[in-house]
């Protein structure tokens, strides 16, 4: 028996049958991901795309045909968004592991969100060196996991919200770069995606659309911003729940994305919407983002999935190999074998929920549904992203 999970459609499934092997989705990942990089304390210093790995090898649903490993992106590359006075910045400060005053307060390293650290340009140049190679893959079409990217807060010469590169914004100007005229990006992460609306403000050919909890830092992506034209913002308020979220990706998101006509998308799948997280107070199941991966696959031929926040272990390792089975086309068992549960069993927490965690945590990838009542501010939404529909037309 498995649990209720949605059928993904293959993107081009009326592609030629030599032509589908080449457009099986492909899970990009790297070792370095697991190398010891923040101190204990750092909301980052938990096992993330290793726990993604291990958990869909153990399950069997990530062999060597799908999976690439991820390049580090050089400078030359990183420079179609980021300024050489930031990057020269960034790996000096990785090499030496020295500050400047200039470092700290013209490029925001070494603060508590952005640490130095032994891999602070390494590992975000290869999250990044994986986004621009699936936009190199993208270029014909197919669908391509990078659960290492996601990094929306990095600015063009300065670092931010754990994020030090840009990597969602570097592929989407390779795919532009590349001759993809149109771009839908969509962002479901708990925090605002600044670093990206930021950078593709005022630009027709792209669309952001972002769910994000309202209140909470960065404290940008008010429903009234429109980033120019480009950006759907739907602040959502703390408690925000599954039937609410379904009621926003039914009439607000995906309506978006179909109207503006991608030919690619980029999803942020962020996994600190769910309620375990404790950097939001948001209450989605992982079903939630399961869903938006498989809704939006049917409207493009060129999909790219990002990672982003999540700051449980177990949370995170679960809804991301979820989005993984979304992409193959797998179904996620009601209990995960035992290899799989000792993926999981074998992590740890420092923070309170890792003290007692339930054993759901264990033996299950998919949360029980998260339901519940829709308020007047989320339908509030609804009525404003509609209007704006409207008026485009």
């Amino acid at each position: 028996m498995t649990a209720a999970h949605p059928a993904p459609v293959p993107a081009q499934s009326r592609a030629p049958a030599r032509d589908r092997d080449r457009d099986r989705p492909r899970f990009i990942g790297s070792q370095v991901y697991a190398r010891p990089t923040y101190d204990g304390v750092h909301p980052l210093a938990i096992p993330r795309v290793p726990t993604v790995i291990a958990l869909a090898r153990a399950i069997g649903w990530l062999d060597d045909s799908r999976y690439l490993t991820s390049p580090r992106a050089k400078p030359s590359a990183l420079r179609l968004f980021h300024t050489e006075r930031y990057l020269d910045a960034l790996q000096r400060v990785e090499a030496t592991q020295v500050l400047t005053p200039e470092d700290r307060e013209v490029h925001g390293l070494g603060t508590l969100s952005n640490p130095v650290h032994p891999l602070m340009y390494r590992r975000p140049a290869t999250a990044a060196g994986g986004s621009l190679l699936a936009a190199e893959l993208l270029t014909r079409g197919g669908v391509v996991y990078n659960p290492g990217g996601g990094t929306h807060h990095g600015h063009a010469d300065r670092a931010g919200g754990f994020c030090y590169l840009n990597d969602p914004v570097l592929a989407i100007l390779r795919l532009r770069a590349l001759g993809v005229e149109r771009i839908a990006y969509v962002d479901i992460d708990a925090h605002h995606c600044d670093g990206v609306e930021e950078a593709l403000a005022g630009r027709d050919w792209v669309r952001m659309v972002s769910v994000h909890e309202a209140r909470r830092w960065p404290f940008t992506g008010s429903a009234r911003d429109t980033a120019g034209g480009s950006a759907f913002n739907l602040p959502v308020a703390r408690g925000f729940n599954d039937t609410e979220f379904e009621l926003l990706l039914q009439e607000v998101v995906l309506p978006a994305v179909a109207d503006h006509r991608p030919d690619a998308v980029i999803l942020q799948c962020g996994a600190d919407a769910v309620l375990e997280d404790p950097l939001s107070r948001l209450a989605l199941s992982n079903g939630c983002h399961w869903r938006t991966v498989a809704a939006l696959r049917t409207l493009t031929p060129r999909l790219l999935v990002l990672g982003g926040g999540g700051y449980n272990p177990w949370s995170v390792g679960r809804l991301w190999t979820g989005v993984w089975a979304t992409l193959s086309g797998a179904e996620i068992p009601d209990r995960l074998p035992t290899q799989a549960q000792s993926v999981l069993r074998a992590l740890s927490f420092r923070r309170a929920a890792g003290r007692n965690p339930p054993e759901h945590w264990f033996t299950t990838l998919a949360d029980a549904p998260r339901e519940g009542g829709i308020r007047d501010e989320v339908r509030d939404l609804v009525q404003i992203s509609r209007a704006r529909l409207k008026a485009f037309h």
